[in-house]
């Protein structure tokens, strides 16, 4: 691996941040889902309680990837896990050990934590990243159905 550093994000990153996002929408090609901007970055990602962490791993000074995660809480377990929400490379840095390295830095940081997992979704058809998590033992879950309520149905709903 090249000289690869992992760092929390802060205010300043906020161009990184967004361009990093909008290359993972890109990448999944879901850029008509795509309404981040550096203004929401700043509001979500790095006020003073952020709805979400971001951790950024850069080679030398050039920003190669991104993670983006929070908390969550496994009821019976009663422990903390983490959620990891966004985890992308740039394709110029792939192939490189930066994605390991993230989910690396992940582990610890959740390791530290007393939680007792780390979870994620991959969409279906990205073979590639479901090889590249299987290669370290990640498992896909069985027994459950990802389900979303959004949009109308979330508005029907609510009333």
């Amino acid at each position: 691996m090249a000289n690869v550093s992992i760092r929390q994000a802060r205010p300043s990153d906020e161009e990184t941040i967004y361009s990093l996002l909008y290359g993972l929408a890109e990448y999944e090609k879901l850029l008509f889902r795509f309404f981040v901007t550096r203004e929401t970055v700043a509001r979500d990602y790095l006020c003073d309680d952020p709805l979400i962490h971001c951790e950024l791993a850069f080679e030398d000074e050039a920003a190669a990837g991104i993670a983006t995660w929070f908390w969550t809480y496994a009821g019976f377990a009663a422990k903390r896990g983490l959620y990891i929400e966004d985890l992308f490379v740039f394709p110029a840095f792939r192939g490189r050990g930066y994605g390991k390295a993230l989910l690396a830095h992940l582990a610890k940081i959740a390791a530290a934590s007393g939680a007792i997992r780390i979870d994620w979704n991959v969409l279906d058809w990205n073979q590639p990243s479901i090889d590249f998590y299987e290669s370290f033992g990640a498992k896909p879950q069985e027994g459950g159905l990802y389900y979303r309520l959004d949009g109308e149905a979330m508005r029907r709903l609510a009333e």
